[in-house]
């Protein structure tokens, strides 16, 4: 549920992976100029399984009552891809960053 602006204590491996895929990234999208395109997407919360799939009791409730909330649907994001790549491939979309209107950080 965090994007890659927000840190929080107790999260740093996250913050660190996600910080590092935005470095990642980058890099794969000089590299691979002109004939690939590299594109970050990041949503924030979106209306899915993922909180049925943690294990740890604590970490579950707290990543649920997050997306309980969560009202951006699936189809939402895959709409944002698919307009991401249509645009033509002279434009450089680096990186798109989209969240609930309503989401803290």
């Amino acid at each position: 549920m965090l994007d890659a602006g927000t840190t929080r204590a107790g999260n740093g491996v996250y913050a660190a992976t996600t910080w590092g895929m935005n470095g990642w990234s980058e890099s794969m999208r000089q590299e691979l100029l002109p004939s690939t395109r590299v594109i970050l997407i990041q949503p924030g919360a979106v209306h899915t399984e993922l909180p049925t799939h943690i294990t740890h009791e604590a970490t579950r409730e707290a990543v649920q009552n997050g997306y309980a909330k969560a009202n951006v649907q699936p189809k939402e994001i895959v709409e944002v891809i698919c307009f991401v790549l249509a645009r033509p491939r002279h434009l450089a979309i680096n990186e798109v960053l989209l969240r609930p209107a309503d989401q803290l950080g």
